[in-house]
């Protein structure tokens, strides 16, 4: 009987909630509004985001950090380049999967 408690304790601590939409205002104040993320984006995206036509030589990759609520902050050629542009603005990185 014990062991079936501590069984069912395990699995509470580790079960996950369902999962809901969450709000861009719900996003931009996560962390008081200071959380920023880095992804890989495209050439087309990274033209969609700056309203312009760029030029990137070919194999180069491309990174974006977003705030939280999606709002783009910079793109850059490298993870490194972004991260750095997060911290450049206080911001904290957060690790998305």
């Amino acid at each position: 009987m014990a062991e079936r408690r501590k069984t069912d304790a395990r699995q509470a601590r580790h079960s996950t909630l369902p999962a809901r939409p969450v709000s861009p205002l719900e996003l931009a104040h996560m962390g008081g509004g200071r959380l920023a993320y880095i992804r890989p984006i495209r050439v087309e995206e990274a033209t969609r985001l700056l309203g312009a036509p760029i030029q990137v030589p070919p194999g180069v990759k491309l990174y974006a950090a977003f705030h939280a609520d999606g709002q783009p902050l910079a793109i850059a050629d490298s993870k490194a380049s972004a991260l750095a542009n997060v911290v450049e603005q206080d911001l904290e990185p957060a690790s998305v999967h």
